[in-house]
């Protein structure tokens, strides 16, 4: 198998192809973590459970419709994101773009880790009541799970998958024992209203589809390995029916105990410490993914470092984040995200699938893409301006970054589609 089974510069083999059912399930674990969990629950007491699911169902079909096109880049490519972002923008250009891509997934570590250990914290607490400081707990957790990721990362993978359904399972139990019992609760969740709204359904759909933009992003990375095209849509399920439905979840135990911490909503029910352990497993082992993601990035941006000393120093980094509450900024982050990132993969797929024509030579990558360069840039500019509402194009962002990036593609590049 090529360089160590990961196929970082070139096209994966067919000895290693694999099921769309194992990357779906791959991808709906990511889910199933404290920030997406704080995420269904914030919105639903936001506006409302009704508002709430069409904010869902809305996020979940722009992410699901995005992960369609840039799930069949990877599985006919065979390449990995960071190598098919250098067609669209070069050699030199990709690092541009991978090097945003990797400070936006530290941003996602940082906020992991202080949920994880805010979760810690409050179950401590809870069940032997101890008070352990929190900037304690954060280096703590932070150690171990940099530790994960150098040396452990996929024997903790392997018992994600053990662990990831069990706790879905597990989720779903304590809505049935909330709500079983009394279809007046049922009731009063459905019709549930805010008595004064922070947050519009434009502005939740806008956060949901930050939250997980990344996702089609980097959907090749795990695409790329896929038997086929109609097994690759398969794996597109884990967005489609996995998202919405820990969003869901979350928001209705949410409403039911008025909490939005996941601890105090298992409290309500008597079983804070098996939800612990299960939530501690998969939030540390979508952590340590996370900062293997992000110590992967920075590693294609510089050779001088080994991947050891990146992931230290990322970790560190994404530490002291944590320490000076990031997740206070979780909103604004996922709304910039939702600003640079669409436009990335509109250019990057029209660059595949209309100037290239499906093909990718890897004889063929210019030093800077000079024409996806400015496009991305132009838009993220313009979109920028829309999101602070200097002006208004199509009044949601994220699809201002989308059709403004394409656009300006097609517009530089004209001629090349016209043949």
């Amino acid at each position: 198998m090529a360089e160590n089974n990961q196929y970082t510069r070139t096209k994966v083999q067919a000895e290693d192809f694999t099921s769309g059912w194992g990357i779906a399930f791959i991808i709906a674990g990511t889910g199933v973590s404290l920030p997406i969990l704080y995420l269904g629950a914030e919105i639903s007491l936001a506006i409302g459970f009704q508002q709430a699911l069409w904010a869902f169902g809305l996020s979940t079909l722009v992410l699901t419709v995005l992960c369609i096109a840039t799930t069949l880049i990877g599985n006919r490519s065979r390449l990995s994101t960071y190598m098919v972002l250098h067609f669209s923008f070069g050699e030199k250009g990709a690092k541009i773009i991978n090097g945003i891509i990797g400070v936006c997934l530290l941003g996602w570590f940082s906020v992991a880790l202080e949920l994880l250990a805010q979760a810690v914290q409050d179950t401590t607490m809870e069940t032997i009541g101890l008070s352990i400081p929190l900037w304690l707990i954060i280096i703590i957790t932070s150690a171990f799970i940099t530790i994960t990721t150098i040396y452990g990362i996929r024997s903790i993978e392997k018992l994600a998958n053990i662990a990831v359904p069990i706790l879905l399972l597990f989720l779903l139990y304590v809505v049935y024992k909330s709500y079983a019992p009394s279809v007046a609760v049922i009731s009063s969740i459905w019709e549930y209203v805010p008595s004064q709204k922070d947050m519009t359904l434009f502005d939740a759909t806008s956060i949901l589809i930050g939250s997980s933009i990344l996702v089609p992003v980097l959907m090749a990375d795990l695409s790329r390995f896929i038997y086929n095209d109609k097994q690759s849509l398969i794996a597109v399920l884990g967005v489609t029916i996995g998202f919405p439905l820990v969003l869901i979840i979350s928001g209705i135990a949410s409403l039911n105990t008025g909490e939005i911490d996941i601890i105090q909503i298992m409290k309500s029910v008597d079983l804070v410490l098996p939800a612990f352990i299960l939530l501690f497993v998969s939030t540390w082992v979508t952590n340590a993914t996370n900062l293997y993601s992000t110590t992967l990035t920075f590693s294609t941006i510089s050779s001088s470092f080994s991947f050891k000393q990146i992931c230290l120093v990322t970790s560190v980094a994404g530490t002291v984040l944590s320490l000076f509450g990031f997740s206070e900024h979780l909103f604004a982050f996922l709304n910039i995200l939702g600003v640079f990132m669409p436009s990335v993969s509109a250019i990057y797929l029209l660059d595949f699938f209309w100037l290239r024509r499906q093909k990718y030579d890897l004889d063929e990558i210019p030093e800077w893409g000079r024409n996806g360069l400015i496009s991305w840039l132009v838009s993220s500019v313009i979109t920028l301006l829309t999101y602070l509402e200097y002006f208004h194009i199509s009044h949601a962002y994220f699809v201002d970054s989308f059709l403004i990036g394409g656009f300006i593609f097609i517009l530089l590049n004209r001629k090349g589609l016209r043949k």
